[in-house]
């Protein structure tokens, strides 16, 4: 039985969509975060020993990792779904890169994006605020917000061009790339453009497999 481990709130909202799209048997177990940390609870240690979301079991088989687990899916289940670029085809090419490139480009400028913003607003010493502040403001300002906005504006131009990451046909791509663009909309610098992305996102949010999705997962803040 496939099983799909799922941390409201998270990265695992993606593979929710994805096997929506596939449209085949699996079972949803819930996980909750900590109210107070955040976290994920010390129960998904039992699934994978990094505790983290998501991971799927897929018999006797664990999965973790999101483009692990996107391809994976995909290569076992998607070939009726016109989910899989022809091999050696620009396509897949642009399909692996858009994989990896969600997590291994874009993600830590967001991610540092989140922590200067917490840094911010922090509760911590009045007489330290100002410093901490400052500090934040100034590598936003020199170093966060530009990378930020230099990423998104070679996605956006991307999409300019094209209907999905890989060209006409939706891929794993789309998948892995749509939590950190759903985050970047939440975030993003107010000069960033966005148009593309933002249609993007909101032709991703219309389909019936992501609505399923949304319906079954629970909380999520990005949509």
């Amino acid at each position: 039985m496939l099983t799909l481990h799922h941390l409201n709130n998270s990265r695992s909202q993606r593979v929710l969509w994805l096997l929506e799209e596939l449209g085949i048997d699996y079972e949803l177990k819930r996980y909750e975060r900590d109210p107070k940390t955040d976290l994920a609870p010390e129960s998904l240690k039992a699934i994978h020993p990094l505790g983290k979301s998501p991971v799927i079991t897929d018999g006797d088989i664990t999965v973790a990792e999101s483009a692990v687990i996107i391809n994976h899916l995909i290569n076992q289940y998607g070939a009726s779904k016109g989910l899989i670029p022809g091999a050696g085809t620009e396509a897949a090419r642009q399909s692996e890169y858009w994989l990896h490139y969600a997590e291994g480009s874009l993600m830590p400028f967001l991610l540092l994006s989140l922590i200067f913003t917490k840094v911010r607003t922090a509760p911590m010493p009045f007489f330290a605020r100002p410093v901490a502040k400052g500090i934040a403001d100034q590598v936003s300002k020199s170093f966060v917000s530009p990378n930020v906005i230099n990423h998104l504006t070679y996605i956006n131009d991307h999409l300019g061009k094209n209907e999905w990451f890989a060209g006409e046909q939706m891929t794993a791509a789309d998948f892995q790339m749509s939590f950190p663009l759903e985050a970047a909309i939440s975030r993003a610098p107010k000069d960033a453009p966005l148009e593309n992305i933002r249609a993007w996102v909101a032709k991703v949010h219309s389909r019936p497999a992501y609505q399923a999705a949304l319906k079954k997962g629970g909380e999520y803040a990005y949509a």
